[in-house]
């Protein structure tokens, strides 16, 4: 189960974020924007007026953090879709929401609702926010306060949120496939699966001698990220492993703080001074096969969303508001039966 080098590139900035954009990935090194293709290749390279700190991609566009701003980007040409929108203080994390549209953290303990095009809906008071968590479904949100508490908010138009459990952690992984890594205050490492109540699964995994920055779940399991920079497989089948795999990936090369995963069979880390290494694992080959299919359909999605965009933003932003009847028509006329039976679920406990 041997992990690869497929190749390198070096950036002639220093790296300030990185993630990865239909099996590819975008690298943020000082005012440079660069989009290399999943075989190394530059699909584009642009200059932007500021450092973009993070960034994530969905449907054919890329949202940017940089200065207080936030900003949508093009991924085949580079270009801005949109003149960006900021507020005071800025926004220091990003995500998309499923179906569409984009949530961003404020500074000053707000979450910011913007449409797929970046237009703000509204905005919801969270208190202080050190990362967003993920997705547990359309509706909730887990995020992590900076004094490590879980907190999961119901994002419906009559917002709520609560605290998941009484326990901090000192670090967490982004939500995967509905799964968490998570590292406890004594040093543990544990695995979870939460719900918007607390967990449906928690497991302790013994790795105390690991210390993570970033985490992510490949086709074999999870990989993370160690502050040495090497990289350690948790959860990966024992059976036909030899001894000498058991060892880091990456050892006295110094990885770098930076890791994302691009499709089940490969991964990208990067060090702040620039230097991007693509991983690959051959014995994944099939895992390989479904994330260029999935690459490829995200990447199709992103030229027919067009068509259908403007009839589910508007079920969308009527949904935020409270206009269900109106949001269960538009969503039924998408073909959207999950969505709509939802809301006529929500109807049903409280109506409009």
């Amino acid at each position: 189960m041997k992990w690869n080098i497929a190749w390198s590139w070096q950036s002639d900035g220093r790296i300030a974020a990185m993630t990865s954009v239909e099996g590819g990935l975008l690298v943020s090194a000082g005012l440079q924007l660069t989009l290399l293709e999943a075989n190394g290749e530059q699909r584009w390279s642009v200059e932007v007026p500021f450092k973009v700190h993070a960034a994530q991609a969905w449907q054919g566009t890329i949202g940017l953090l940089a200065a207080h701003g936030f900003y949508l980007m093009d991924t085949t040409t580079g270009g801005m879709v949109h003149e960006g929108r900021s507020t005071p203080g800025g926004f220091s994390d990003l995500a998309h929401r499923p179906g569409g549209g984009w949530v961003l953290a404020g500074r000053q303990g707000q979450l910011h609702l913007f449409s797929q095009e970046g237009r703000g809906i509204r905005r919801v008071e969270t208190g202080p926010i050190r990362r967003l968590v993920g997705w547990l479904d359309r509706e909730h949100l887990l995020w992590q306060d900076p004094q490590g508490f879980l907190w999961c908010g119901r994002l419906t138009g009559d917002d709520r949120k609560r605290k998941l459990e009484d326990r901090s952690w000192s670090w967490c992984s982004a939500l995967t496939e509905g799964r968490l890594l998570l590292q406890s205050g004594d040093g543990g490492i544990w695995e979870g699966v939460p719900h918007p109540f607390g967990w449906d699964q928690l497991e302790h995994l013994e790795h105390e001698s690991i210390e993570p920055m970033e985490a992510v779940r490949s086709g074999d399991g999870w990989w993370v990220l160690g502050i040495e920079g090497n990289l350690h497989a948790l959860s990966l089948p024992l059976e036909g492993n030899d001894v000498d795999e058991e060892e880091p990936l990456g050892l006295h090369m110094d990885l770098g703080d930076l890791l994302i995963l691009c499709t089940p069979d490969a991964m990208a880390t990067a060090t702040r001074n620039g230097l991007v290494r693509k991983w690959s694992a051959p014995h994944l080959s099939e895992a390989e096969r479904q994330g260029r299919y999935k690459a490829a359909a995200e990447a199709a999605l992103a030229r027919n969303w067009d068509e259908r965009r403007q009839l589910f933003i508007r079920a969308q932003e009527a949904e935020d508001l409270g206009k269900l009847s109106l949001a269960i028509e538009l969503y039924e006329s998408l073909g959207r039966t999950e969505d709509a039976r939802r809301l006529l679920s929500r109807q049903k406990e409280g109506g409009e």
